[in-house]
């Protein structure tokens, strides 16, 4: 019986991945950042918000793909150099090498350098000062959507969170009131591991909100994932390339409305 589970996960596995391969790259999140008509000609400035360098390769991959495949003006902000290991000099130009993988132009992207902001499991990061730079950094850019982690930022660390409630507190102020607010949806350890299989959990869950709440995307490319994340070479160790063949995030990504609080 055990070894029937185990081929049962093993075939829908490999269904899974050519579902993601050949089944849905044509459909899915037709109507992101459409009108209600379904109007997509309008081209958009995005700003996506993270963490480290390599935030963008391990996570955000399907999310990129299917705006820089749409024409959208995606820039990236990236809020360290990454350096807690002393390597934030390395960790910066990998990012650049990913984004260029990623076709998201190197003037699209800045990366912050802030004594406040190091990278580390034990440093806090000020939500005012996040706000501060982020909302700087978006109206240089005259962004119209912003993406981010959600509150728990996939992995808990707490840079990542940090990130998600700075532009919360961006929020608050008016001059963002017309401005649309995106979080990647963390989902739980099973889901988080079980490569492409998380598709169909990610586009019920998409179904089950209300409409336009929750976009799904899937990643018809799984292959740039690997491209992407190999340029940051300093990162690129055993676990890490186990990462991104079993991670989820590699395949699909599912974005929420980040809704405004008082």
């Amino acid at each position: 019986m055990v070894w029937l589970g185990i081929c049962m996960l093993i075939i829908l596995w490999v269904v899974s991945f050519f579902v993601v391969l050949y089944g849905l790259s044509g459909r899915n999140g037709t109507l992101f950042l459409s009108s209600g008509a379904g109007d997509i000609t309008k081209k958009m400035n995005i700003l996506l918000v993270i963490a480290h360098p390599d935030d963008e390769s391990m996570f955000f991959i399907p999310t990129i793909i299917k705006l820089t495949s749409a024409g959208h003006n995606l820039h990236i902000l990236c809020i360290s150099t990454g350096d807690a290991d002393g390597k934030g000099s390395v960790r910066s130009e990998e990012l650049y090498c990913a984004c260029t993988v990623l076709k998201v132009p190197i003037q699209n992207v800045k990366i912050i350098n802030h004594a406040s902001l190091q990278d580390g499991f034990n440093r806090t990061w000020r939500h005012t000062l996040l706000a501060t730079i982020i909302g700087e950094e978006a109206k240089s850019w005259d962004v119209d959507v912003l993406i981010t982690f959600d509150n728990y930022g996939v992995s808990g660390h707490p840079n990542h969170c940090a990130v998600h409630r700075g532009i919360r507190l961006l929020l608050r102020d008016s001059m963002w009131a017309n401005t649309l607010a995106w979080e990647l949806v963390s989902t739980n350890i099973v889901r988080k591991y079980c490569g492409p299989v998380d598709i169909w959990c990610s586009m019920l869950h998409s179904l089950l909100h209300q409409k336009g709440q929750v976009h799904c995307f899937v990643n018809a490319h799984p292959t740039v994932s690997f491209n992407a994340m190999a340029q940051h070479k300093s990162q690129w160790v055993w676990f890490r390339k186990l990462f991104v063949l079993l991670s989820s995030y590699s395949y699909v990504n599912s974005l929420r409305e980040l809704r405004r609080t008082p």
